[in-house]
């Protein structure tokens, strides 16, 4: 067997230019597949980053009924114990309670539907990512009385700018209309457009204020230390305050839970289409050489070499092409993707599009040491599988005939 072993891997390098012709598609086909499917890791991780950074958290709170008609009466139930329950848990990290009404926001230049979320800046700034996300203006620091945070997209629209005025109407638990006045202090932008188009942020006490009620919460997000707990600890909270609705990320967002189950075997199904598509090319080139070397083969066999060992002198040859490119193809991949995972690629020419998508404008490359582990598994496995028609062909040379040919 290592004279078959020696002999196919001399048979590769006879024909240098067929053989690297094989070696280099390969390579590009690993390279290219690889590299977009990190790029689709990556834009799907991102979007469920800046959805739970900005917006989602890991965990919410409400009362049962208030996502159905976000009635300012539905706010959270047993809030005092919940809170002491949720600061002596050491599994959570960061929690903050908001007070949330819907109404509509108008300026002279226009109006728009919001929702206004009354926060407390020091305990929100551990839970969303707001506070980094300032374009213009300050988070809670310059004006006094009843300063408020906005959307860039919202600003735009209602041409607002940093000490600008504006008036938000909302009905009250009475069923009154209220109108208010709040002073913008500062823009945000995060990467979903869609939520800076809607929310406002204003602190909790001063909405507190209007509404009349210092223990209206209607909303707790939660950040806990490990995302592989959350699960676990949404049923625990939901069994010791079973009169509240307490949801993941994942429930809240099924969408984004959806595409993060699946990106996992949609790397493989990627993957395996352009392994398959190479494999063509890979027969192809295997078929010619055994048809080329039909006389060669038949002399071989006519001196002793069984068909067994033919058999497996085309298959070394199809796996050494594979052992040659994977590597080749897997290192290539690694650099570029390690590259773009640390400086990210700028799409701000499509960044209108993407953050419509809650997706920034600079994608991150990501891919595991297992992909890349499974990925040079799977070309072995569809390089050896290709190797069996060409291998299977051989077998079938008369080695008389074989001998005569030209």
């Amino acid at each position: 067997m290592k004279t078959v072993i020696k002999i196919a891997w001399r048979n590769i390098w006879r024909n240098k230019l067929r053989s690297l012709t094989v070696i280099v598609s390969m390579v590009l086909g690993l390279f290219s597949g690889l590299f977009t499917v990190s790029m689709m890791l990556g834009l799907n991780d991102q979007r469920m980053d800046s959805a739970v950074d900005s917006y989602l958290s890991h965990i919410q709170i409400h009362h049962p009924s208030f996502n159905e008609n976000f009635d300012i009466k539905h706010t959270v139930e047993n809030i005092d114990s919940l809170k002491v329950s949720l600061k002596n848990d050491q599994t959570i990290k960061a929690f903050s309670s908001r007070t949330i009404i819907s109404g509509m926001a108008s300026t002279a230049h226009g109006s728009a539907g919001i929702r206004l979320i009354g926060i407390d800046p020091t305990s929100e700034s551990k839970v969303t990512n707001v506070h980094t996300s300032m374009v213009k203006g300050t988070y809670f620091t310059s004006i006094k009385s009843k300063p408020a945070l906005i959307g860039k997209k919202l600003a735009e629209k209602l041409q607002l700018d940093i000490k600008k005025k504006i008036y938000l109407t909302f009905v009250d638990e009475n069923g009154d209309q209220q109108r208010i006045k709040l002073k913008v202090e500062g823009i945000f932008k995060t990467a979903s457009t869609l939520f800076d188009r809607t929310n406002i942020f204003m602190k909790r006490e001063d909405l507190q204020k209007i509404l009349a009620n210092s223990s209206a919460i209607h909303e707790i997000g939660i950040i806990c230390e490990d995302l592989n707990i959350v699960d676990s600890k949404v049923d625990g909270l939901s069994k010791s305050f079973p009169n509240n609705k307490i949801e993941s990320w994942g429930q809240i967002a099924p969408e984004l839970s959806y595409a993060q189950e699946i990106m996992g075997s949609v790397i493989y199904i990627f993957m395996g289409i352009i392994l398959i598509a190479l494999s063509f090319g890979i027969i192809n080139t295997m078929l010619m050489a055994v048809l080329e070397r039909k006389k060669e083969l038949g002399m071989l066999m006519s001196v002793g070499l069984n068909k067994r060992k033919v058999f497996f002198m085309v298959v070394f040859e199809t796996l050494f092409i594979s052992l040659v490119a994977a590597p080749i193809g897997i290192f290539l991949s690694y650099s570029f993707i390690s590259y773009f995972g640390i400086h990210g690629i700028d799409l701000s020419s499509v960044g209108e599009g993407l953050e419509e998508l809650g997706i920034g404008t600079r994608i991150f490359t990501k891919l595991s040491f297992d992909n890349y582990i499974n990925i040079t598994i799977l070309t072995l496995i569809v390089t050896f599988f290709s190797s069996l028609i060409p291998a299977r062909r051989a077998l079938k040379l008369n080695p008389a005939e074989a001998v005569r040919a030209l």
